[in-house]
């Protein structure tokens, strides 16, 4: 309450009726490093979505329906309170923001967390009400006396052997589409598009292999800007090379701003802030759309995916000497839900490659599995011990992939309702995992296929289903996803997205089953190309929780050949009594 009070009394002095803080960094990143998590410091709310809005008397959050129960406990004495709302339904935050702002208002925001597709759709639901907006309005600098400092640890290459390309012909071929659209400039302000396009690798950030930086492509120069101090002189040099040029981190304004030229600039809106926006020169022209690396980055190379394969019996292993581990050792007083988050990176660990987790792992028994993003914590941690189903949705970082799974087991004998639950989501899995579509198909398209069994019987779930995933980056990445959103770019073959229907009943249990899946290329017929998944993550599907009644022949077929093909990559890898746990664990259905 106190950080409420003193903010409250910042709004104030600077003349400030409505306070906006979003929860981003000055890169508009999911995972925001401790020195821009404005809305933690502020409202105690640890997920990775949410909008604050402060006035005299009001003190909000705004998040999607992952994490509803969540913040509600988080939000207990922080002086905020929780909008319910759901990601694709009700009313939408704009909604929210336009209903609850005053008119003639003055609305302050830090405009360097603050995209430009935010700050327009703002504008626009407002527009009737006379507001006054102040997009420099950084109120907590003063506040915030004990704020983390900003991330600088190393920056380390991703070796060729490993990308498929050097940064040479990444650059290369990023112009060669620049040329193409008349694109004099490119603007890039995400780091996993830059750290793609150079092949390098920080850890600036947790759970996303990147460094904090910015780059400007233009016809003959790259320029980098980064805090060189973090640069080992080889790769420097190696930099230097390739041409670019590296510039400190903090010259990425004045750069902007020192833009003469009538040029033509491509930049994306939704990962660009109002603050770099507006440092941009009147006389360039800003073309606005995804950026070329994020699109280039989604089709995986061959290299990238033969080694993404590799990555895949890897993690598969991980997992299958985890779940021997869990099964062995279950109702052990030391069997908790910290303790078996541990044991997953543990796990991974022990393979070669593996760099760390690619997210925090979400170890949730019974009620917390209804928590979509559930992460125990010592105040939560839960025994494993009695009745109950436990979901994992866990990954790694590898130097040759990135993955994500998660997998909903059963302690003691499930309930029909269980049963059914569980079946329900596995069929909507397998439809989507088994879907063929022509080329062109976006992800909102395909994303039905994976709610119709739960649909047919009332049922649903907030979230989206399916993700891009990066290649030793970032664990969801653009710019196509699997969800009810309409999204503008069309799947390709190349692609690594995630399949992960669920189903939660609050206070319960939670199920939910996911694999990635890459896209390929299907046939091509009288009717045009046609492209289809293959499922890439390797681990068993507990069979104690299916009904095997509701499932139809394609769907046991497609279940028993998957189980097949997980027993076949990862039992060479096994010794004997390994082996004979998975042979049990992948039987046919």
């Amino acid at each position: 309450m106190k950080k409420l009070s003193a903010l409250r009394l910042a709004m104030i002095r600077a003349g400030i009726n409505v306070y906006i803080i979003p929860l981003a960094d000055n890169h508009l990143q999911e995972y925001v490093p401790g020195h821009w998590n404005i809305v933690r410091w502020l409202a105690g709310f640890t997920g990775s979505a949410g909008i604050l809005l402060i006035t005299e008397d009001i003190a909000e959050l705004w998040t999607d329906s992952r994490y509803l129960i969540q913040a509600e406990k988080e939000l207990a004495g922080s002086g905020f309170s929780l909008v319910r709302s759901s990601l694709f339904r009700d009313k939408n935050s704009f909604v929210w923001l336009e209903e609850l702002i005053p008119e003639r208002s003055t609305v302050g925001f830090d405009g360097r967390i603050v995209s430009v597709n935010f700050y327009r759709r703002l504008r626009k639901s407002l527009e009737y009400k006379n507001i006054n907006f102040v997009d420099n309005a950084d109120l907590v600098e003063g506040i915030w006396t004990d704020r983390p400092g900003r991330p600088s640890a190393a920056i380390w290459n991703h070796p060729p052997e490993f990308s498929g390309a050097d940064r040479s012909a990444k650059i290369a071929r990023v112009r060669d589409l620049m040329k193409q659209r008349n694109i004099s400039l490119h603007l890039l302000t995400s780091p996993d598009d830059i750290m793609w396009l150079l092949n390098l690798r920080g850890n600036d950030i947790k759970y996303n292999p990147v460094a904090l930086s910015f780059a400007i492509i233009a016809p003959d120069q790259v320029c980098f800007f980064v805090d060189q101090s973090r640069l080992p002189p080889d790769i420097a040099a190696e930099l230097k090379l390739s041409g670019v040029t590296v510039l400190p981190y903090g010259d990425f304004k004045k750069t902007l701003e020192s833009l003469e030229k009538k040029l033509f600039i491509l930049a994306s809106p939704a990962g660009l802030s109002v603050a770099v926006c507006n440092s941009i020169p009147g006389s360039l022209y800003i073309i606005e759309g995804d950026s070329i690396p994020s699109l280039l980055k989604a089709r995986k190379n061959s290299t990238e995916i033969r080694n993404i394969y590799e990555t895949m019996i890897k993690d598969g292993l991980a997992l299958t000497r985890f779940f021997i581990y869990l099964e062995s050792n279950t109702g052990s007083t030391h069997i908790t839900e910290m303790s078996l988050a541990a044991r997953l990176e543990e796990m991974r660990s022990m393979e070669d490659g593996f760099l760390g987790p690619s997210f925090p792992a979400i170890v949730a028994f019974n009620e917390h599995a209804a928590l979509p993003h559930y992460t125990p914590v010592a105040d939560t941690d839960t025994r494993i011990t009695g009745q109950g189903i436990l979901l994992l949705d866990s990954g790694g970082h590898y130097l040759g992939g990135t993955t994500d799974i998660t997998r909903t087991v059963c302690f003691g004998t499930p309930t029909a309702v269980q049963k059914r639950d569980f079946t329900l989501v596995l069929k909507g899995h397998i439809r989507l995992a088994g879907s063929k579509f022509p080329a062109g198909t976006k992800g909102y398209q395909l994303d039905t296929l994976a709610r119709e069994a739960l649909w047919h019987a009332g049922m649903d779930y907030g979230h989206g289903t399916g993700h891009g995933v990066g290649y030793c980056l970032n664990v969801h990445e653009g710019p196509c996803s699997i969800s009810p959103a309409p999204g503008r770019t069309a799947l390709e073959a190349g692609m690594v997205m995630s399949n992960e229907p669920a189903l939660y009943r609050e206070g319960e249990y939670g199920i939910r089953t996911e694999n990635l899946m890459l896209c390929c290329e299907d046939e091509e017929t009288a009717f045009g190309r046609f492209l289809r998944f293959e499922t890439l993550s390797l681990c068993y599907i507990d069979k104690t929780l299916i009904d095997k009644t509701m499932l139809d022949d394609q769907e046991i077929a497609w279940l028993n050949g998957y189980h097949d093909r997980v027993y076949n990559k990862l039992s060479p890898w096994l010794n004997t009594d390994e082996r004979k746990w998975l042979r049990k664990k992948t039987e046919k259905l």
